[in-house]
């Protein structure tokens, strides 16, 4: 794909921020705002890899990869490179992984205007520092993606949820590879998808009713938790659901901020000052 345009309007001098469908980050009237280009460059069903614009709509890419019997393991919402700028992976990171393993290979546009590859369609063609990981979850601060190579996955043939009072931890110990189990202190909530056959067997052993979906989301805040301390340390107060296995926390309250760790924030600064010294790339963000 041409990045040429995209990396001129981008260009080198003044502060400027990236836009997509809207859905995760809005642009600021005071800033220059740009956009990804979009569109399908090919599907490669035997590699099962995909190669598009990073503004391109996640679920036109769904539905593209669908007739190949595959899909990706993204959040259905807004573009590509916004799911993967914001780096939050969806409630079926359990079974289908985290979203930073997703990104095979981009090119990129920096604080300079220039194109920049990063990584490489194929895992073990990639050596030295891994850049994609690092563009994963950093909200475009450190440079706009223009277009990406995506690992895909087989579609499942079912897929089903169940809930009831069961205890989340016995049921991650007892059924085989459940795409997602969700806690929200009483109740429990299963995925299993996968061959017909195989989820029907999985669901007789978490002994659960079908649902039609998952619950309702908390909005407040995404909290990071260690898995194994999800009994003990959520606050007593306010809503949760709790995704075990993985110790994200979707809660109604806002979670602790990360910058009160002085060496988070060290991190973060001299990341941000050796891609972006000049605070051009999505300025709003701090």
């Amino acid at each position: 794909m041409d990045l040429a345009e995209f990396a001129e309007d981008v260009g080198s001098e003044d502060p400027v921020t990236i836009v997509g469908l809207g859905t995760r980050v809005s642009a600021s009237g005071a800033v220059r705002a740009v956009t990804a280009p979009s569109g399908i460059d090919w599907i490669q069903p035997a590699e099962m890899t995909v190669s598009c614009g990073a503004g391109t709509p996640v679920r036109d890419l769904v539905e593209a990869l669908a007739e190949h019997g595959q899909t990706i393991s993204i959040p259905p919402s807004g573009t590509v490179g916004g799911a993967l700028a914001v780096g939050r992976s969806g409630i079926r990171r359990l079974g289908r992984g985290p979203i930073r393993d997703v990104l095979l290979q981009t090119n990129y546009i920096s604080a300079w205007g220039t194109v920049i590859k990063a990584g490489g369609p194929t895992v073990k063609n990639v050596t030295g520092f891994d850049l994609c990981r690092l563009l994963v979850g950093s909200h475009g601060r450190l440079g706009f993606l223009g277009d990406v190579i995506l690992r895909t996955q087989p579609r499942p043939e079912s897929s089903r949820w169940f809930s009831g009072e069961a205890d989340p931890w016995q049921l991650l110990a007892a059924l085989y590879r459940p795409s997602s189990i969700l806690w929200d202190g009483t109740r429990t909530w299963v995925c299993i998808e996968g061959h017909p056959t195989d989820v029907a067997d999985q669901a007789r052993i978490a002994g659960l009713p079908e649902v039609e979906r998952p619950p309702q989301l908390p909005s407040g805040g995404r909290w990071s938790l260690p898995p194994s301390s999800l009994r003990t340390a959520l606050p007593g107060t306010g809503t949760f659901v709790a995704e075990i296995g993985v110790g994200v926390v979707h809660h109604s309250q806002p979670a602790p901020s990360r910058q009160s760790d002085q060496a988070v924030a060290e991190l973060n600064h001299r990341l941000k000052s050796e891609f972006d010294p000049r605070n051009r790339l999505n300025p709003q963000l701090g």
